[in-house]
């Protein structure tokens, strides 16, 4: 493998970088294939390890690279398209919902939740982690915060621990009629347990969509989504297939 020397060019160069680098994965490289260390590709194309790192970095964002515990940087299969809110009224758990649940727990949950649910900062609320997995990768991880008053009469009997716990919340949440659903999406970085659940490195890039849940002229729940940036396209609408961009893309639900 020869030493590439960049040209003097008027944008940063960690961006030129990032478009040669580009270039010699679509060439050099298949996927899943572990690339060089940053030592060996700095010296191949002339470039400080720190100018190396932020093209790396960058690749890493727009879903060319995978970095994994153990492994190093990989090669990325193209984004898997993951649909968000195509059913416009819709509770979690509803039929066809494509999450799984994994526990529920009743916490306090963080102040700025609180506040968006109109429950006391001190005042526990059920809290459902759910998952989503698209061709047996995990894609996705959730909590979703119920407040006590949106599910009256659950009862102890009734709300078994985990997952079973989880569905009971979420069918009594479906006895409400639900009023409007918002959705925000921002880019965000993994916290240490999205990080775990997702196999990703903490401070990794994500995608996070947050969805409130209306009915009796309040919010009933409130859903903090975490999505792999690397490998997911969220798809907005019934039919999602809006695209401006190049390449291959895997379709899911």
């Amino acid at each position: 493998m020869g030493t590439t020397q960049l040209e003097s060019v008027p944008e940063p160069k960690y961006w030129h970088l990032r478009t040669v680098l580009s270039e010699a994965l679509d060439s050099e490289f298949s996927v899943g294939e572990i690339l060089p260390n940053e030592r060996d590709l700095a010296a191949r194309f002339g470039v400080a390890r720190a100018t190396l790192r932020q093209a790396l970095e960058q690749l890493e964002l727009e879903g060319r690279l995978q970095r994994r515990r153990g492994v190093g940087t990989t090669v990325a299969p193209p984004r898997v398209g993951v649909a968000v809110d195509t059913r416009q009224h819709a509770w979690p758990g509803s039929a066809g919902d494509a999450w799984q649940p994994v526990d529920c727990v009743l916490a306090t949950p963080p102040a700025a939740v609180a506040d968006a649910l109109g429950t006391g900062r001190d005042e526990p609320v059920h809290t459902v982690r759910r998952s989503r997995v698209t061709h047996g990768q995990p894609v996705a991880a959730e909590l979703l915060y119920i407040p006590p008053a949106s599910v009256p009469d659950l009862s102890a009997i009734d709300a078994p621990s985990g997952a079973a716990r989880a569905r009971t919340v979420l069918r009594e949440l479906q006895r409400l009629e639900l009023e409007r659903q918002e959705s925000a999406v921002e880019l965000g970085s993994a916290r240490a347990d999205d990080a775990k659940e997702l196999d990703r490195l903490p401070g990794a890039p994500v995608l996070v969509v947050t969805t409130r849940y209306t009915a009796e002229g309040r919010t009933a729940a409130l859903s903090a989504a975490t999505y792999r940036a690397d490998t997911c396209r969220l798809t907005f609408g019934d039919s999602g297939d809006v695209e401006i961009h190049h390449g291959p893309e895997t379709r899911a639900s």
